[in-house]
Order: C-alpha cells, then structure tokens, then sequence
C-alpha cells in the first residue's frame, strides 16, 4: 500500500506564510490562521510543504486503508485559497448560501479572496465542521 505524502512536520508555519509573494493572499493566509486557531484552541503544523493544518483525526476505511488527517486546514495555492473542511459539505448547504463567492470540491473550499466572502459564517462552517469531526472520531 502507498505511503500517504501530506504528513505533519516540524517546518515552521510562520515561516511558510511569510514567505507567500502575494501580499493580500499572505493577510488572508494570517486571518485564516487567527481564525482557525480560535476555533480548535490548537496550534497550527504544516502537513506536507504546503498545507497548515490543525488538529488530528484517525480515519479508517473499508479497504484497510488508515491514517491520520488534519481536522481543518488551508493552503494558499496559485488559483485560489484552498480551505479544507473535512466531512464534505452536504451538511452545511444552509451555511454555504450566506457564504459569498467560492466554490468545493469534495472536502475543498475554494476561495480566490476572503472579503468575497462572509468571516462569520466561515467561522460557523469551520466550528461545526471540527465538532462534527471530532464527534465521528470517538
């Protein structure tokens, strides 16, 4: 079986930010931080080079495959900001229309700016996604 490549790592989060060359998707990366932090009272790690995460979740599958995940997370990527909201969305429809302007993929929110979009729900869709997570895993 594969070994999974995104692993938590020593690599300094603050370090990684600074270094983003786009000034406005560098703040958006720290009000992300700031916001996230708040949510799950943990500190930030990288995973991989290029994903902040925070927290940790085992998962399991049917196949035997398992490992760990980050419980939320983002990373700023050359299109958009990629904000990972682990579980999916089909719970959070509600949220998702105050949102503002984004789109998803499967556990992916994409988003090319954060005053496109509405912070306080964003903070709900994050808080409700880690206590859903959270509750799966115990």
């Amino acid at each position: 079986m594969a070994e999974l490549k995104t692993r938590p790592n020593e690599s300094s989060v603050e370090e990684f930010l600074k270094e983003i060359p786009d000034v406005r998707q560098r703040q958006d990366c720290y009000t992300l931080l700031n916001l996230m932090r708040s949510v799950t009272k943990v500190e930030p790690r990288m995973w991989g080079s290029s994903i902040v995460g925070f927290g940790s979740y085992h998962y399991k599958y049917a196949s035997g495959r398992e490992g760990d995940w980050f419980l939320v997370g983002f990373s700023p990527r050359k299109q958009s900001l990629t904000l990972y909201i682990m579980g999916g969305f089909s719970q959070y429809e509600d949220l998702l229309k105050s949102l503002g302007k984004y789109k998803t993929g499967k556990s992916c929110l994409y988003v090319k700016r954060l005053d496109e979009i509405v912070l306080p729900i964003l903070e709900d869709l994050v808080r409700q996604s880690v206590q859903h997570m959270s509750q799966s895993n115990k």
